[in-house]
């Protein structure tokens, strides 16, 4: 592998490592793998990203395969920015915001810029980018496009995918395209290239439309879906082509991102928030239908669970907005519509909705005291860092999203999960999309509890599945949740989708072991011995 730094060294402009410190510092994510990479690269330009690519495929061509994992802030919780060949650093130099229209609310950045400094930026012009995750303060926007992120705006506003205009990307051989939305005849056009790009529109091209009616009969009638590849929506049926909705969430397995253009849209910053408590999820979920016909901005959800866990270890994130006895179910709902009397309007039909089944709730539109109101649902942080002794609080189920009229029953599920393991339980989450959160606290230097994590895996990915739900609601698949999308598709669509990784990736160099062909075996060998977080967040200088 020294051979391969050396040759990358002399011809991109961007620093290449081998040492042990940045290899060591970029084997592990946001998620409880590790995976030791032999090359770290911080590129400078996308032309260094077409040689790194270009010099992979000729190695595996030549029967040398040298995978590339491209790399946001690693906040990802499933294992899509680990990579044993080469990793892309993209915070370091690609970080840049290359355009901003506010008149045709459009921008243009960089991958590896911040998500925070971004939406920071946008905001002094009253724009902001909605589908926002909460890890906003270090995740990347490439981070963010790569798993198709979503938020607690996402009820209203969607989840990435929605906002993604056009993409540059390079392909496996180092191929630069654009990506955007294609008539019939500009499609015909890209078919008729005598190079890979032509190759891949006429493959897709023609796996879509000789499987168009199994790929249509796989959607998932939930509120977002990150699982899989979307290919529902490539062509349309008025002929239409667009291959960006391919790479939103295919986690580096297609190509390297190397600009995105994303639309913005204007932010009112006068908003209203009502906080509800509820006796337990059976009455919460007997209102959320009728909440989320009032269009809000956000249904947030935190359960008695861990507001108890907070209060315990935790005291003074809740002093001053919540006293015990708490309720079992707390939700917020944010209305962020122009016009006051609308907002006032959509509160007083909710208060009327509210007090069928009760009386604990109140409203607030001052922008300090509801900061402080959502320092509750926030809350749901200090779960997350929980440290107990050895036991750490581990991300291994935190994304399945299930039919909103499943949701009570998803709930109770989750209860009665981790009481069969005798483990403790929080749940948190995006109610009004049925997209909940919950880590269970164990030691991954135990055997007994490494066995646990498989166990409660598989019990509660399958409990998505039975219930018409995704594994993946807004963190995609990974290295985590790939193993289950055979039983989320049937093995048709899972076909279809390894059918798609190969027109784009032939060789085998974009990111192997993401999305397909992970093993139980595989996790089993990544995992590791002992889960931190403390890497996150230190992502910008060289190692």
């Amino acid at each position: 592998m020294s051979k391969v730094a050396e040759y990358l060294r002399e011809h991109i402009v961007g620093e290449v490592s081998t040492n042990a410190s940045a290899r060591r510092f970029y084997s592990t994510d946001g998620s409880v793998f590790s995976v030791m990479p032999q090359i770290v690269i911080y590129p400078r330009s996308t032309d260094d990203i077409r040689k790194v690519a270009r010099f992979s495929w000729q190695l595996a061509e030549k029967g040398k395969v040298v995978p590339i994992t491209a790399r946001g802030a690693g906040t990802d919780q499933g294992g899509a920015a680990l990579g044993e060949g080469i990793v892309l650093v993209f915070p370091v130099h690609m970080n840049k915001l290359l355009e901003l229209d506010t008149k045709k609310n459009f921008a243009r950045m960089q991958p590896g810029i911040n998500y925070r400094n971004f939406q920071d930026t946008i905001k002094t012009h009253n724009r902001f980018l909605p589908p926002y995750p909460s890890s906003v303060d270090i995740s990347t926007i490439g981070g963010a496009v790569a798993n198709n992120a979503a938020g607690s705006r996402t009820v209203k506003y969607g989840c990435t995918r929605d906002y993604v205009n056009g993409l540059r990307v390079v392909l496996a051989n180092g191929e630069l395209i654009e990506t955007r939305r294609l008539s019939k005849r500009e499609l015909n056009h890209k078919k008729g290239l005598a190079t890979f790009e032509g190759e891949i529109y006429r493959q897709i091209d023609g796996l879509i439309t000789d499987n168009w009616d199994l790929i249509h009969s796989a959607h998932k009638d939930v509120s977002k879906n990150s699982a899989g590849y979307d290919l529902m929506d490539v062509k349309r049926s008025d002929g239409s082509f667009d291959l960006t909705p391919l790479f939103v969430g295919s986690q580096g397995t297609l190509g390297i991102i190397t600009e995105i253009e994303l639309a913005i849209t204007t932010n009112n910053m006068n908003r209203s928030l009502m906080v509800a408590g509820f006796t337990s999820i059976d009455q919460a979920d007997s209102v959320v239908q009728d909440i989320l016909k009032l269009k809000p901005a956000t249904v947030e959800m935190v359960d008695y669970h861990l507001l108890e866990f907070i209060n315990k270890h935790y005291p003074n994130q809740l002093k001053g907005l919540l006293e015990p006895p708490f309720p079992k179910i707390l939700l917020l709902i944010e209305f962020d519509d122009f016009g006051k009397s609308i907002q006032a309007k959509k509160i007083k039909k909710l208060s009327k909705i509210l007090r069928n089944v009760t009386n604990d709730f109140q409203v607030s539109t001052d922008y300090d005291e509801r900061e402080e109101l959502w320092k509750i649902r926030h809350s749901a942080a200090a779960v997350i860092a929980h440290t107990e002794g050895t036991k750490k609080s581990l991300p291994i189920i935190e994304d399945g999203v299930v039919p909103q009229e499943k949701f009570q029953e998803y709930v109770h599920g989750i209860y009665e999960l981790f009481k069969k393991y005798n483990l403790d339980v929080a749940v948190w989450g995006h109610a009004g999309n049925a997209n909940l959160h919950m880590q269970p606290i164990l030691d991954l230097a135990e055997v007994g509890d490494r066995q646990k994590v498989f166990k409660i895996m598989d019990e509660y990915y399958q409990m998505v599945i039975q219930l018409g739900g995704s594994t993946a609601g807004e963190h995609s698949d990974g290295r985590l949740r790939a193993p289950y999308l055979p039983g989320l598709y049937g093995e048709e669509i899972y076909k279809i989708f390894e059918a798609t990784k190969k027109v784009f990736d032939p060789w085998g160099t974009l990111n192997p072991g993401v999305k397909l062909g992970v093993t139980r075996e595989d996790q089993k060998r990544m995992l590791r011995n002992e889960y931190n977080m403390d890497k996150l967040g230190i992502y910008t200088t060289r190692m």
